[in-house]
């Protein structure tokens, strides 16, 4: 059983041209109506929501219902009439979509914030020019935008997360991160969870703490990747026209395999390295061996430092 509540306010454009710019008016936003709906569940449900130009904020709380407040706005009070929210309930299931009037372009969208248990999964959260942010969630969550940062904060489950032209940043998330972006840095923190991390043009910071025994992949192009592992686990990251800077603890044991060109490989700890060793090629052993630590780069330094 549920029950949904819709509160409306509507605001009109302003009535003189030159206080426009004053107010920061944009023009896709001069009319507005915003909209709430609120719906009982279990913890363990999940949520989907689907939606366009705006950004959405999920929220985990204490409770057994889930909360959903927003705006939507448009440039002509037509438009703004035609624009619908979809928001229905199958058993434990929410599903919100945004609804697009048909043959309608621009000037136009949704922005969410929505509460939900804080065991919830976040089955397929789609945004388009919009940012994704998410908090104290314990379940699994799939995160979709084009053009808008996604952010994820004190998540316990596994994350997946893409996004382009903008960064991806976790924070305090116990699980695996599946992240990928384009055009924007990706800034990861995970807790006993693996890690696979892609973007062009901009960084990747990797910090895993009780990492489990699988393979950490990073990727980028033109920026650097820095990271962090406790314990260390296998890691390949690569790079290029930037540097790779891997943080080690005083005595490592891992084979180590790094290469790069018109630049150099360093460390800035006493290492013995049994193997081959180049100003552009390190392969061989540390300490007695263990977890594979392949770094590769084109014009840019490989450094090995201490934690």
């Amino acid at each position: 059983m549920h029950f949904a509540v819709r509160s409306l306010a509507v605001v009109l454009p302003a009535l003189f041209v030159a206080s426009c710019d004053d107010m920061g008016w944009i023009d896709g936003e001069r009319f507005k109506e915003e909209f709430h709906y609120s719906y009982n569940v279990s913890p363990g449900g999940r949520l989907s929501l689907e939606t366009f130009n705006g950004s959405v904020e999920i929220t985990g709380t204490a409770g057994n219902s889930v909360e959903i407040n927003g705006t939507k706005y448009a440039n002509t009070q037509q438009a703004l009439k035609d624009l619908k929210i979809d928001v229905s309930q199958t058993g434990n299931t929410i599903q919100v979509k945004t609804v697009r009037p048909y043959g309608a372009r621009g000037g136009m969208g949704a922005r969410y914030s929505i509460r939900v248990p804080r065991q919830f999964e976040l089955e397929r959260i789609v945004s388009s020019n919009g940012s994704l942010r998410v908090e104290d969630v314990q379940g699994a969550a799939n995160l979709r935008s084009s053009n808008g940062s996604v952010r994820v904060s004190r998540v316990h489950g596994n994350v997946s997360a893409q996004t382009s032209n903008a960064s991806i940043e976790t924070n305090d998330l116990t699980g695996n991160a599946l992240l990928h972006t384009s055009n924007g840095h990706v800034q990861a923190e995970v807790t006993k969870g693996t890690l696979e991390a892609t973007t062009s043009n901009s960084s990747i910071e990797a910090r895993l703490i009780d990492a489990p025994n699988q393979t950490v992949r990073l990727d980028t192009s033109n920026g650097h990747i820095d990271v962090v592992m406790t314990p260390l686990r296998d890691v390949r990251a690569s790079t290029s026209n930037s540097s790779i800077t891997v943080h080690l603890p005083r005595d490592p044991n891992a084979r180590l395999r790094a290469r790069t060109s018109n630049s150099s490989i360093s460390s800035d700890m006493d290492l013995v390295l049994h193997g081959t060793q180049s100003k552009t090629n390190w392969d061989g052993t540390l300490g007695s061996g263990g977890p594979l630590l392949d770094l590769s780069t084109n014009n840019g330094g490989i450094k090995l430092v201490r934690q």
